[in-house]
């Protein structure tokens, strides 16, 4: 058994309250209180919060014990504040580097374990653990591309990522895109720390199917957020084609962001789809999403195909999400996932127009047999999909 376990990551919180978009807090504490005697979680918040300090959490048995707030951002406070939009902002990585720096000194604790999310959190976890306070450190990678940002930003931020594929003892890569990326913009592969692929995934009550025949028949979802670069706009747009034939069919929209709201519902406006597609809002928990999802027919994700996004190197949770509720997927050739599941008969690529995703919608609506061949293939897909498998795969693989 693990004795103490030190994670460092973000979270937006919206009136206080954590929200679902956060590094991975939910799946690692699930994971490692019932398996460590301590877990100590330091929660960076995210810019565009309603807050600016770091949180610290102290776990003991299973149990939260102690909850405080970082002397560090307490400092900064004032020039954090200044800087609180939704947007990487550099105030706010020193803030969390130090703040990692702090806590490390200021627990009094040797841990067994360090992981980081992201660069900044790592490189601090590999200072602790020179100077003796942290045993192993993992570099754990949720997000990566290396076209991430511009100009010596982006250089600094590569030259980050490097330090750390070096310099960690282990490294957690949600995708089998990220390391060879990595390598290919400058890392030398023989000083890189051993690559542990560590996938998203779900938990157990996230995979929940509904039987098929409560299912809403022509019915399309499309679950996250509302950026271009992810494809409400085309799964709004196939919409005037897939009515021609289908004109009872829905469109449910879960998410929502301001701007991008307005786009969308403006698009809607424009098109006269106000009938047919339906807003539902931002769901938080995450369990919430697969039952609030799994009464549709089809998920849509479908992925702008843009030079040098970053879901081409990453792994695309909404796909999970989708296969978790039993539905079967339409995407694009963007996520490296979607190229896995359409292997194994769970979804179909399409290119990222609205007429191609409307002429793969119509036959699934149309080919029943090819609907529930795809829909049995989501589901098994899924069952062994859990945070569990993921984090005990990689656990086995460090000892």
């Amino acid at each position: 058994m693990l004795k103490n376990v030190l994670i460092a990551t973000f979270s937006l919180r919206v009136n206080g309250q954590r929200t679902a978009i956060n590094g991975m807090i939910e799946p690692l504490l699930s994971y490692f209180l019932p398996k460590a005697s301590v877990v100590d979680l330091i929660d960076g918040l995210h810019p565009g919060s309603n807050n600016v300090i770091t949180f610290i959490e102290q776990y003991k048995n299973e149990r939260l014990e102690y909850k405080t707030t970082g002397w560090v951002s307490l400092l900064m406070y004032p020039l954090l504040y200044l800087q609180n939009t939704n947007s990487t902002q550099i105030l706010f990585k020193i803030r969390d580097f130090f703040s990692v720096l702090e806590w490390g000194i200021r627990s009094g604790k040797k841990y067994d374990i360090f992981i980081g999310l992201e660069s900044v959190y790592t490189l601090a976890g590999i200072i602790l653990k020179k100077i003796g306070i942290v045993k192993t450190v993992v570099y754990y990678v949720s997000d990566y591309s290396p076209n991430r940002y511009t100009g010596w930003f982006n250089r600094l931020y590569l030259e980050m990522d490097r330090i750390c594929a070096r310099n960690a003892d282990y490294i957690w890569d949600v995708s089998p895109a990220m390391h060879p990326a990595r390598i290919k913009v400058g890392l030398d592969h023989k000083k890189s720390k051993p690559v542990i692929l560590v996938p998203n995934a779900l938990f157990p009550e996230q995979i929940s199917p509904m039987p098929q025949s409560r299912i809403i028949p022509f019915s399309l979802v499309y679950a996250g957020t509302l950026t271009k670069a992810n494809g409400p706009d085309i799964a709004v747009e196939s919409m005037r084609y897939i009515l021609k034939d289908f004109p009872d069919a829905t469109l449910h929209i879960f998410g929502s962001n301001g701007a991008d709201q307005a786009r969308i519902k403006s698009l809607i406006e424009k098109y006269r789809l106000e009938k047919n597609i339906i807003f539902h809002g931002f769901i938080t928990q995450v369990a919430d999403i697969t039952r609030a999802i799994n009464k549709y027919s089809i998920g849509l994700a479908p992925y702008l195909d843009i030079a040098g996004s970053h879901r081409k190197f990453g792994d695309a949770t909404k796909l999970r999400l989708y296969m978790g509720a039993g539905l079967p997927i339409i995407t694009t050739s963007v996520p490296p996932l979607g190229k896995e599941i359409v292997k194994m008969g769970a979804a179909m690529i399409v290119l990222d127009q609205p007429e191609a995703t409307a002429k793969a919608i119509i036959k699934l609506f149309t080919d029943k047999s090819l609907f529930s061949q795809m829909r049995k293939k989501a589901m098994e897909y899924s069952k062994s999909n859990t945070w569990e498998n993921t984090y005990s795969n990689a656990i086995l693989k460090m000892v």
